[in-house]
């Protein structure tokens, strides 16, 4: 019930945003089924962060560990959070967010409800704080910090027993009152075959999230604030509705399946945003072993795609070596994707250029196709109310080499587009390039080279007048 009086209030702040944010005239489209809160709208333009897994397993080479090893196993020498941040900051990430708690219960900070933690490790004597010391590089380096805390437990002795709930929850309040602000609480509802039973109270725990930092999104296979994907391999549904139905389902094996997670429902009662997560390498902790198997440029590249360009978030896992630093294996492969995406999206060759549409709501200059191609995601071409289908027609001038298309809806207003194609004009008609089924905060496609005059989108099917804020046109530098 909580979390359904969240979302209401949510959405009226929503409403009442789109009213003040556009300030258009009174003909404006009404807003379609759930729409974004103002913190999941922040959160969606953020689109690309760094997850960092640390603790006792970076130093036992394991990805589950069992609550056993000796705290003392921990010992980052040379830890540097501020080499952490500058990486991030680097790699053009928006955020980190760490593994506060693990499965096995070690603590990245001095909890006062664990004897598995920081003070109890060799580092720094027992004296260190690994949140605090993230929390203040973050803010050093303007980033967002966030945190996962898992609720399984293989150390608490009392996990397991009515009891436990409340420790976490108190463990949560340790992490809300002394390191935000939080931008993003990590959850996942894991608790491992033949392990003691735990049923763990979610509201209560969002609760706490909500009661300190209200601005907070919480990840969960079911949100609130943003989903899972349904899978750890950086590929979001080519159809991706930012819609969930979640009355009557849980947090892990009470979830929707996959495939749901991975496409959301359409028309669906909450907005949940999905967010991709993914490691740099074959697993989520260090290990020396795969220094050299660092995803390739191009498979990142693949991933960015599939993730961020499929209306999702792109959540990176980067794991921190034993010395406490980020590996330059790692850190050279995020180098290398940030100057490919900035070369990539360097130039939009549809800025500014001549575009027409089959529908402009009311004739309007506030809702023209214009407003598709300059440069400002706070205009917005709109048809009227009765038009669900449309065609857009970029004019180039003349011919253009391009092989990226990067479609933007105005979710303020709701997700609306069900299907468009993509067509380019080859000098004596239009051929079709692709075609595709939802957009959402941002579709991009990617294509070989193609050179054209002209570009045309075709909005096939809508839940409601189509709204889209951009249309832009690229030509991204080839990888060897």
């Amino acid at each position: 019930m909580k979390n359904t009086q969240n979302f209401i209030a949510a959405a009226l702040f929503s409403f009442v945003s789109i009213a003040n944010s556009f300030a258009q005239s009174d003909n404006a489209p009404k807003p379609y089924g759930a729409i974004p809160s103002k913190h999941q709208y922040n959160w969606q333009q953020m689109e690309y962060y760094m997850f960092i897994h640390f603790g006792p397993n970076t130093f036992t080479d394991k990805e589950w560990g069992h609550g056993d090893e000796d705290p003392k196993v921990f010992n980052p020498k040379k830890l540097d959070a501020r080499q952490w941040a500058r990486t991030a900051k680097a790699a053009g990430m928006k955020a980190i967010i760490i593994t506060a708690k693990h499965h096995d219960g070690f603590c990245l900070f001095p909890s006062k409800y664990s004897t598995h933690t920081v003070r109890e490790s060799s580092w720094k004597n027992g004296k260190g704080d690994v949140l605090k010391e993230l929390s203040a590089a973050c803010k050093e380096y303007g980033l967002k910090f966030g945190v996962y805390l898992s609720p399984w437990d293989r150390n608490h002795p009392k996990y397991g027993t009515p009891e436990y709930n409340e420790i976490f929850a108190k463990t949560l309040k340790e992490v809300h009152t002394q390191y935000g602000p939080i931008f993003e609480q990590w959850f996942d509802g894991a608790k491992g075959q033949g392990e003691k039973k735990q049923d763990y109270d979610f509201p209560l725990f969002n609760s706490v999230v909500y009661a300190h930092n209200p601005q907070a999104i919480i990840f969960s296979d079911i949100g609130p604030g943003a989903r899972w994907m349904g899978n750890e391999n950086g590929v979001a549904g080519e159809t991706n509705w930012a819609t969930l139905n979640t009355d009557g389902f849980g947090v892990g094996a009470e979830a929707p399946k996959g495939a749901v997670l991975n496409t959301g429902d359409e028309g669906g009662k909450y907005w949940i945003p999905a967010e991709v997560d993914v490691s740099i390498r074959p697993g989520w902790f260090y290990s020396a072993s795969t220094d050299d198997k660092v995803k390739t440029l191009k498979q990142l590249e693949s991933i960015y795609n599939t993730s961020v360009g499929r209306n999702s978030n792109l959540l990176l896992n980067v794991p921190v070596d034993r010395d406490g630093l980020i590996h330059p294996a790692d850190s050279t492969r995020l180098m290398e994707l940030r100057k490919f995406l900035d070369a990539a999206y360097k130039t939009d060759l549809a800025k500014g250029k001549k575009v027409t549409a089959t529908n402009v709501r009311g004739n309007a200059k506030t809702f023209a196709a214009q407003n598709l191609t300059d440069g400002s995601d706070k205009s917005y071409w709109a048809t009227d109310d009765k038009v669900t289908t449309a065609s857009l027609t970029i004019d180039l001038g003349q011919a253009t080499v391009l092989n990226r298309i990067v479609l933007m809806e105005n979710i303020l207003l709701g997700q609306r587009v069900k299907s468009f194609s993509v067509e380019y004009w080859d000098d004596t008609a239009f051929k079709e390039l692709d075609k595709q089924t939802t957009i959402g905060h941002k579709r991009i496609l990617t294509f070989p080279n193609i050179s054209t005059t002209k570009i045309r989108v075709n909005i096939l099917a809508s839940n409601a007048c189509p709204a889209l804020s951009a249309i832009q046109l690229y030509k991204a530098p080839d990888i060897q």
